[in-house]
């Protein structure tokens, strides 16, 4: 029997996140399209870090990043991810695993375009997760950056998107005694059928 009733209701998981981010909107108090996100490099080992989640798709969830960076890395190397969206207001999370993608074209563009001048600045300027000797080596980058190139420049060629096609999506709700609500939307390949189980909390 499928008790899918209230926040859980619906026949597709990409609007029923949407949904759910759409509340957390009213109700988080900072940043609540932020994403644990987990990638694992060349040897297996895991790596976790918090971004900023930007789009879910009719299909997929979308962000944004340096290519060149320790995730842009083993995103690519892997063709694989996880994240979790979890929401304290709501008592509430999202867990995503599934197939990954780079958005490098016109969207990538677009989204670059809309950031602030000093977000796409130092977007040039840093080169993320190498070391640097110290604060003053990054302020001086970002001022030749600005110099060279403007106070609007043009998306690196290193810097875009990576889309996240799932192939499991889970819907956990908070419940009283820990007796909490998930169900667990699985899938054998990105085109193919749904398929909903609740889970033991």
């Amino acid at each position: 029997m499928d008790d899918r009733t209230g926040i859980f209701a619906g026949d597709d998981p990409f609007i029923l996140a949407q949904d759910w981010l759409a509340q957390a909107r009213e109700t988080e108090i900072n940043d609540p399209d932020a994403i644990a996100l987990s990638t694992v490099d060349a040897h297996g080992m895991p790596n976790a870090r918090i971004v900023l989640l930007k789009q879910i798709e009719a299909a997929a969830f979308v962000f944004y990043t340096n290519y060149d960076s320790a995730k842009g890395r083993e995103l690519d190397g892997a063709g694989k991810a996880a994240f979790v969206l979890h929401w304290k207001s709501l008592r509430r999370q999202i867990r995503v695993r599934g197939l990954v993608t780079r958005e490098d074209g016109a969207q990538a563009d677009a989204y670059f375009d809309s950031r602030a001048a000093e977000s796409r600045i130092g977007a040039w300027a840093s080169h993320q997760s190498q070391p640097i000797a110290n604060r003053a080596v990054l302020v001086d980058r970002v001022a030749q950056v600005r110099a060279a190139r403007g106070d609007a420049p043009p998306r690196p060629p290193f810097w875009g998107g990576y889309r996240i096609v799932p192939l499991e999506m889970e819907f956990w709700a908070d419940g009283a005694f820990r007796l909490h609500d998930r169900f667990r939307w699985t899938r054998a390949a990105a085109d193919a059928t749904w398929d909903v189980q609740r889970l033991s909390p």
